[in-house]
């Protein structure tokens, strides 16, 4: 049997290829290019300010990205070959899910600041129990990935990707419960509105509001535009997972997949607004205990404070 995976692109029928067309080579360049300049920008400035668990989460879905783009600009000169269509839906399946991680840390940290009384869960406790989430979630999305790419079968291909979808699925169930616990504690602290169970029993008396004023964290210019980052960040990979969540629903040869400009747009170009936005508002740039105001100081060394966090 002839091997076709070295068989020149000028050469091939689109419809014949696994995605049903001819990954855009231009595309697949402009892609890679910023996946990777984000990626070592977001490298130097983790070290820069000592932010490590950036290089787990936000580095590491770059990483991902752009090897996922290396494929698709593979495949735009050997589009037959399997290799680097496997990787490309990999790679591109599971690139997002650290950077969603991040989101997880620095709202944690956002809560800290802002103070822990308006939040129903603690902020370790916010990155825990999403943290352990959005891993479930990748676990299984690589399983399904895996499946899918080595298939030799559609009815493998189709267990491979029916898996991947309910793992996408569960990662919007979980940004749809994040998303309404991170509203209400904005809501909470723009109305000064404390969950009453954080609140020592002689705050919870209407009278005695004043003693949440030692509680509550100042939002520094910083901070407003890292929870406007925050809340973009999620917005698009919210809209990136709902694009993934329909393309699969639609199967392997539907319209949907074997349309190349949905992919670039709803997933593509949204990922890149998500990690670059990140590089442009750094979660360093957040106070910390050696650079908070003294509110901020005052905030998180009350004992309550120290006993929530």
């Amino acid at each position: 049997m002839q091997d076709l995976s070295n068989v020149d692109a000028s050469n091939v029928d689109p419809s014949l290829t696994s995605y049903g067309y001819i990954p855009n080579r231009t595309v697949a360049y402009i892609f890679l290019v910023l996946f990777a300049l984000s990626t070592v920008l977001h490298l130097g400035q983790g070290v820069w300010f000592r932010k490590w668990w950036v290089i787990p989460t936000i580095v590491l879905a770059g990483g991902l990205e752009t090897a996922g783009w290396a494929g698709r600009l593979w495949s735009s000169y050997r589009p037959l070959a399997s290799d680097p269509y496997m990787l490309q839906i990999v790679c591109t399946i599971l690139g997002p899910t650290p950077l969603l991680a991040a989101n997880f840390i620095i709202f944690g940290e956002l809560i800290s600041i802002m103070g822990p009384i308006y939040s129903r869960l603690a902020p370790r406790l916010y990155s825990r129990v999403f943290l352990s989430c959005d891993i479930i979630s990748l676990i299984v999305q690589g399983a399904g990935g895996g499946i899918a790419a080595s298939a030799d079968d559609h009815d493998g291909a189709e267990l491979g990707g029916n898996i991947m979808l309910g793992g996408i699925i569960f990662q919007l169930v979980v940004i749809v419960v994040y998303t309404t616990l991170s509203a209400e504690f904005f809501w909470r602290y723009a109305t000064d509105h404390p969950v009453s169970s954080k609140l020592p029993g002689n705050a919870r008396d209407s009278q005695s509001t004043l003693s949440t004023h030692t509680m509550r964290g100042e939002l520094s210019g910083r901070s407003r535009l890292m929870v406007g980052a925050l809340c973009f960040n999620l917005l698009v990979l919210f809209i990136r997972a709902i694009y993934r969540t329909i393309e699969l629903s639609d199967g392997w040869n539907g319209r949907i997949i074997t349309t190349e400009v949905y992919f670039n747009v709803l997933d593509g170009a949204m990922v890149v607004l998500a990690i670059y936005t990140f590089n442009i508002v750094h979660p360093g740039l957040l106070p910390t205990a050696k650079t908070a105001k003294p509110e901020d100081k005052e905030m998180n060394s009350t004992p309550l404070m120290q006993s929530v966090v």
